[in-house]
């Protein structure tokens, strides 16, 4: 069908990243009736032989999602992978392959490609995943890397984001912000190196938030812990576009409400002492920074006890009935309304 050049456009920032998908995927219907779970959650979920498949994509384009002046190619081929992890064990699943398609221009050499695909075989390594396939093809516009992976879970297993109750607990992996923070800071230097390429980087110091922006890991740990402290989640997702977003992807898909406490938001020391140096609140940088890839999850209040205390988790807060929104609750015990603030491709 022709596009009808009088009709009014709408810009792709109107809608963001999951608006989009949804509107451009809510009239597929599902055929097949081993297809568990389509669009809409952190993986696809497809039965097979008593197990279910968890499969999920993403595309990372040079300029949109990663600078080549500051990301070595190693760091990026290992990074590509654990965004793709990552979703696979917010299913609360184990990740088992991957496919690597790639699209580069003549610029980059073999040589490259071997920088690449040794952080590509280092995450497989380290993960324990199979590279099984994949695609090259050529760019005009630098470097795209397309990862897909599977993952296989117990029905009985896997944790969507659908599954929240009004009174359960909201918890966090890890720490917030570092990713963002250390971004800031490579954008910085590259800045002081385009204007005195003389000048050589200043990253004394910082060590920890770039490592959390260059070579994240993808919190593989987070299922097994929950496992043996006998703790099943409602709900889980990762956390790649900001805490606020994904609280909120919860909260709607399970249509719940919530609150989070500012004072219960983990920040490491080093993402404090750079968000004063910069000038910048800590929390914005909590609740908006992106690319964590921690794990977000809720769990019963009656697992209260089983998780209180431990090192690798946070309780920042709690589900609230629908009508009482999602809220974060500040220092001075003042309810602020949650905003999606976190990374869109659609607003560069």
């Amino acid at each position: 069908m022709l596009e009808d050049k009088n009709q009014e456009k709408t810009s792709l920032a109107e809608l963001g990243e999951f608006g989009l998908i949804n509107h451009l995927t809510k009239h597929f219907k599902i055929h097949n009736s081993n297809t568990q779970r389509g669009i809409g959650d952190d993986c696809a979920v497809v039965s097979s032989e008593g197990k279910e498949l968890l499969i999920t994509t993403d595309l990372l384009i040079e300029g949109v999602h990663f600078d080549l002046s500051y990301m070595p190619l190693k760091h990026l081929g290992y990074k590509a992978v654990m965004v793709n992890l990552s979703d696979v064990y917010a299913m609360n699943a184990k990740a088992k392959q991957i496919t690597v398609s790639i699209a580069v221009s003549n610029r980059f050499s073999l040589e490259a490609l071997e920088h690449l695909y040794a952080g590509i075989q280092l995450a497989c390594d380290s993960y324990k995943v199979d590279l099984i396939g994949g695609d090259t093809t050529s760019s005009t516009k630098g470097m795209l890397i397309s990862i897909t992976a599977v993952g296989v879970a117990d029905k009985e297993d896997i944790v969507y984001r659908d599954g929240a109750k009004a009174t359960d607990l909201l918890v966090v992996s890890g720490d917030l912000g570092g990713a963002y923070l250390g971004l800031q800071v490579l954008e910085r230097e590259k800045q002081v190196y385009n204007v005195n390429p003389e000048n050589q980087p200043d990253l004394d110091g910082y060590s920890y938030i770039i490592e959390r922006q260059l070579k994240p890991e993808a919190r593989r740990d987070i299922p097994e812990l929950l496992k043996d402290l006998e703790v099943t989640p409602t709900s889980m997702i990762d956390i790649s576009d900001g805490l606020s977003s994904e609280v909120m992807h919860i909260c709607t898909q399970s249509k719940v409400g919530c609150k989070i406490y500012e004072e219960k938001l983990p920040l490491d020391p080093q993402v404090i002492s750079t968000c004063e140096e910069f000038n910048i609140d800590s929390t914005m940088v909590a609740l908006s920074g992106g690319e964590d890839y921690e794990l977000l999850f809720t769990v019963s209040v009656n697992d209260f006890d089983k998780i209180k205390g431990n090192p690798n988790l946070s309780i920042i807060g709690h589900m609230t009935e629908e009508n009482q929104g999602m809220n974060l609750v500040t220092r001075a015990n003042q309810e602020i309304a949650l905003k999606a603030q976190g990374w869109s491709s659609f607003n560069e």
